[in-house]
Order: structure tokens, then C-alpha cells, then sequence
């Protein structure tokens, strides 16, 4: 289990010495930016020392500490949980004050189980995943967590429909398992989410933003939908 709950804590832990990649031999030139922003990236750090599973733990701390998206006792469902730090976040909010609450994650990739969740290794788009779901969670669910993301192409048009896809079946999903009052936290691209389904989205709960929680790289074009106050499927 992690040491302690991630706080969002600009610079605290990104100063000092750059590191270099030592070697950069049998590796491409992108592979070698990859593992230089690694190393060099606090959040990475921090998620190290602290015991989490990625640096991602601090997107969802961050968007917890701006929302209050969780309490204990509930019951979350991770979409594309792997490595599974939003999962062992979950796990830390709503299993505590003694209360018990359940937390299911699923992701395609394999990836090792967290304590005090059920891990499922299944593709989220396969028929048979959301009964698999629902059957591991025996009930409704208070959160509907997705940090989903298809491989990137490089083609941004291509890229947004892909994700969108995936923001679309989740949001599909938390229709069927959402409970009154609950909440949905997904990731999107910029430009946010296509009209549609934020139509849907709005109509079926009280509050619904999007949020770029500081944890995610400057560069990158996701932000995250976050909607609260589930009324109930239209």
C-alpha cells in the first residue's frame, strides 16, 4: 500500500541535477526522449518513492482534491486501469474510516493485481467485459473511473475519434452500473468532448466539467471529463 494519499506539489520534488540517458545504444531517438522524460519527470519520482504504481496517482489525487469525487464505502469501476495507480487510489479513498468499499479494475494488458481490488485482465471493447464487470462489482456503482487511451497514430483527427470511441463505451457502461448520485471521470483530448455525447452526459447529471489536472505533461492533449450527480440513464 501506498505511504501516503498523492498531493498535487509543484517543483517540490523536480529540482536538482538533470539525468542523462547514459547510453543510447539500440534505441531509437523517440525511445531515448521517452526515457529522459522519465527520469527527469518529478511525478515519476515522487509515484517511486511513495509507492504508487505510476505517476498517473496524482491525476486522479488532483482531480479528487478539486471535485470530492470519492468517500469511503463506495464502489468504483477503473476502466484501463493498468498499471493500476488510479486503482490503488481508489482503493485508499473508500476503504478507509472502516468503511469497505469494492473496487474493480479491468484493463486489456496484463497487470499485477492490487491489494484490496479485483483485477480483471480482459479488453474493455470485448461482449463480454461489462457483465464480467458487473458481476465482480454484485451491484451499483458509485464512480465509474476511465483513463482509457488507444495507440496514438500521430494523426490528431484519427487520434481524437479513437478516443472518443473509447469515451463513448465507457460512458455507455456507467449508464448501466451508475448509481443515483454518482459520478463519471474520463479521459478525452483537447477540444473536449464531441457534442453528442456531452449532450447525453449533461442531461444526465447535475455537473459536468473538464479539468487538466496539473499532473498531466503540459504537452500532452488529454484532459479529463468529469460529471457528478448521476440523475439516471435517459
Amino acid at each position: 500500500m501506498p505511504k501516503s494519499t498523492p498531493k498535487s506539489k509543484r517543483g517540490s520534488s523536480g529540482r536538482g541535477l538533470k539525468q542523462r540517458v547514459k547510453t543510447a545504444r539500440g534505441r531509437t531517438a523517440s525511445s531515448n526522449r521517452w526515457l529522459s522524460r522519465q527520469l527527469n519527470d518529478p511525478y515519476v519520482r515522487r509515484a517511486q518513492a511513495e509507492g504508487w504504481r505510476s505517476r498517473a496517482a496524482f491525476k486522479i489525487a488532483e482531480l479528487d482534491q478539486r471535485f470530492h469525487i470519492f468517500k469511503p464505502g463506495q464502489n468504483v469501476v477503473d476502466l484501463g486501469a493498468a498499471p493500476g495507480g488510479w486503482t490503488q487510489y481508489a482503493v485508499k479513498q473508500v476503504q478507509t474510516g472502516g468503511r469497505e468499499g469494492k473496487v474493480v479494475g479491468i484493463d486489456i494488458n496484463e497487470w499485477t493485481p492490487v491489494a484490496g481490488a479485483t483485477c480483471l485482465t480482459l479488453d474493455f471493447l470485448d461482449p463480454k467485459a461489462p457483465d464480467e464487470l458487473k458481476r465482480a462489482l454484485g451491484g451499483q456503482a458509485d464512480v465509474v473511473l476511465s483513463d482509457m487511451a488507444a495507440p496514438t497514430t500521430g494523426h490528431p483527427g484519427t487520434d481524437h475519434l479513437r478516443i472518443m470511441a473509447l469515451a463513448e463505451a465507457a460512458w455507455l457502461f456507467a449508464t448501466e452500473v451508475l448509481a443515483p448520485g454518482g459520478a463519471f471521470v474520463c479521459k478525452v483530448f483537447q477540444g473536449g468532448t464531441e457534442a453528442e455525447l456531452l449532450k447525453h452526459i449533461k442531461l444526465a447529471c447535475a455537473q459536468v466539467k473538464h479539468a487538466k489536472p496539473p499532473a498531466s505533461r503540459k504537452e500532452s492533449a488529454e484532459i479529463y471529463l468529469v460529471a457528478q450527480g448521476f440523475k439516471g440513464a435517459k
